[in-house]
C-alpha cells in the first residue's frame, strides 16, 4: 500500500503545474548531470504499529522517468519495512465474543480462563467459560490461531456480543513483540548494592534486644473476653452464579409457597425382584442398565395421573392445569444443583425414561447441559438415597406444586403375613404447596406411588 502511494505521489508531481516544478528546482545539486535525477530519503514514522521509510522525490518538471526511477530505488535493498502480523488493517485478527446465552439469560460471569494469552487454539475450540444462574457456558474461538491478549478479568459481568479475546490468524503473532514493548523492562535500573554504613547499623540494632535479660510478661486477657478463632483460619469467598440463583429460588420457595410434607414407606422387594430378573435382557435389548429410577418416574407419572391437581400450579386467582407431564429430576453436580427435565414422560416405556437420564446426568456432570433441557417441568423427582440420605423434607421447586424425595434402602424388620421379616424398605416425602393441594390428595398421591412401585403388575393392567 505504501508503495503505491508513493509511486502516486510522484507521478502526481511529475505532472504536477510548473509553479510547483518551479519550486521544487531550488532543490536540485547544481554539479549534476542533466539525465540524472536526485532522491532524497527521508525517515518518517508511520502510524498504526508499523515503521518504514518513506522517499521523497524531488522530481523534475515534464520528466517521464520519474516514476520508474522511484519504483526501481524501491525494488532495492534501500526500503526497509517492518510490520506488526496482527495488525488489523490485514484481516489478520479476528475477536471472541460472548455467545447468545438464552432467552431468559441477560448476563454472566467470566468464571475461568481456559487459555492462555499465547496458547494455539483450532477452530470452535473452547476458551474461557461462562458461568450463569442456570448452566455454564463456552466461548469458543472463531478460528484456528494464537491468542494474542484477553480483554476482560475473570470474575468481570458479560453480556451476549461482548468482546473477550483478541485471536491472531498468524502463528507467530506475539512472538514479534514492539521494541517500545521491551524497553521498559531492560531501562529497569538495577538495585545499587547498600553501602556500608547501613551494615554497621543494622547490626547495632540487632544487638539491642540481646541486651535485654527477661523478655517482657505476656499480656493478659480478660476472663470474660471470648476466644475467637484467628482469621488467618478462615476463608471468604465469592458465591458462584449459580449458588446464589440456587439459594434465591429456595428461599422465594420458603417464602412463597405453603409447604406440607406427608411421609410413607415402600417395600422394595418386587422393583428389586423385578430389576435383578431382567436387567440382562434389558440391557442386551436397549443397551442401557435397567435402575430404580424409571421405576419410580412411572410411578410418578401414574399418581399424576389419578391426582392431576398435583400437576397443576397457581397462577394470580387462577389454576392452570397441566394436560403433560414432564418430570425434572434433581442432580447433584460439583458446581450445584441442576434439575433437567423429562420432557412427555406419559408417552415414554422405561428404556426411553433410562436412556434420558442417562443422557441429562451426563451433560450435567459435564458442564454441558443447556438452558433449554432446564426449562419449565410439571413435577420433581429428587433422590437423596444415592447419597446415603435416610429421610428429609425437599423444596418445590418454583412454579411447581410438589415434589417427591426418595431415600436410600435399608433392610428392616417388617410384619408379612403375620411373621416378623427382613425387608428392603424406602422412606418417600412429598412436599406440596397446601394453598393448592388438600392433605386428602397429596395422601393419596403417595399411596399410589407406593402401590405402584410394591406391585409393578399394576403399570401392565392399569389399576
Amino acid at each position: 500500500m505504501m508503495l503505491r502511494a508513493v509511486v502516486r505521489r510522484a507521478s502526481t508531481r511529475g505532472s504536477s503545474a510548473s509553479g510547483l516544478g518551479k519550486s521544487l528546482q531550488s532543490s536540485r545539486v547544481a554539479a549534476s548531470s542533466p539525465s540524472f535525477h536526485s532522491l532524497s530519503a527521508t525517515e518518517t514514522p508511520v502510524p498504526r504499529r508499523s515503521h518504514a521509510r518513506s522517499f521523497h522525490h524531488r522530481s523534475c518538471p515534464g520528466c517521464s522517468e520519474c516514476s520508474r526511477t522511484v519504483f526501481s530505488n524501491f525494488q532495492g535493498t534501500t526500503l526497509q519495512t517492518w510490520v506488526r502480523p496482527f495488525s488489523s488493517e490485514s484481516g489478520d485478527v479476528v475477536e471472541a465474543v460472548v455467545p447468545h446465552m438464552g432467552e431468559s439469560i441477560t448476563d454472566g460471569t467470566l468464571a475461568n480462563f481456559l487459555k492462555k494469552p499465547g496458547d494455539r487454539v483450532e477452530a470452535d475450540e473452547a476458551i474461557a467459560q461462562i458461568e450463569t444462574d442456570k448452566v455454564t457456558i463456552d466461548i469458543a474461538s472463531p478460528a484456528s490461531g494464537v491468542i494474542q491478549e484477553f480483554l476482560v478479568k475473570e470474575g468481570d459481568t458479560v453480556e451476549p456480543g461482548n468482546k473477550v479475546a483478541i485471536i491472531s490468524k498468524s502463528a507467530d503473532a506475539v512472538s514479534h513483540v514492539a521494541p517500545s514493548e521491551k524497553i521498559p523492562e531492560k531501562a529497569a535500573p538495577k538495585p545499587s548494592p547498600p553501602a556500608e554504613e547501613p551494615k554497621v547499623e543494622s547490626t547495632k540494632v540487632a544487638e539491642k534486644p540481646k541486651a535485654s535479660s527477661a523478655p517482657p510478661p505476656p499480656t493478659k486477657q480478660s476472663a470474660k473476653e471470648p476466644q475467637l478463632p484467628p482469621k488467618d483460619r478462615e476463608r471468604r469467598v465469592p458465591m458462584t452464579r449459580l449458588r446464589k440463583r440456587v439459594a434465591t429460588r429456595l428461599k422465594d420457595s420458603q417464602n412463597t409457597f405453603a409447604l406440607l410434607t406427608t411421609f410413607n414407606e415402600v417395600d422394595m422387594t418386587n422393583l428389586m425382584k423385578l430389576r435383578s430378573q431382567y436387567k440382562d435382557a434389558f440391557f442386551e435389548k436397549h443397551g442401557v442398565k435397567l435402575g430404580l429410577m424409571s421405576g419410580f418416574i412411572k410411578a410418578a407419572v401414574s399418581a399424576l395421573q389419578h391426582q392431576p391437581v398435583v400437576n397443576a400450579v397457581i397462577d394470580g386467582d387462577d389454576i392452570i392445569y397441566r394436560d403433560y407431564v414432564d418430570i425434572s429430576i434433581a442432580v447433584g453436580t460439583s458446581k450445584g444443583l441442576v434439575v433437567p427435565v423429562i420432557r412427555g414422560a406419559d408417552q415414554m416405556n422405561f428404556a426411553d425414561i433410562e436412556k434420558t437420564i442417562n443422557s441429562l446426568a451426563k451433560k450435567a456432570n459435564e458442564g454441558t447441559i443447556s438452558i433449554d433441557e432446564m426449562a419449565g417441568g410439571s413435577f420433581t423427582v429428587s433422590n437423596g438415597g444415592v447419597y446415603g440420605s435416610l429421610i428429609s423434607t425437599p423444596i418445590i421447586n418454583p412454579p411447581q406444586s410438589a415434589i417427591l424425595g426418595m431415600h436410600s434402602i435399608v433392610q428392616r424388620p417388617m410384619v408379612v403375613g403375620g411373621s416378623v421379616v427382613p425387608r428392603p424398605m424406602m422412606y418417600v416425602a412429598l412436599t406440596y404447596d397446601h394453598r393448592l393441594i388438600d392433605g386428602r390428595e397429596a395422601v393419596y398421591f403417595l399411596r399410589r406411588i407406593k402401590d405402584v412401585v410394591e406391585d409393578p403388575q399394576r403399570l401392565l393392567l392399569d389399576i
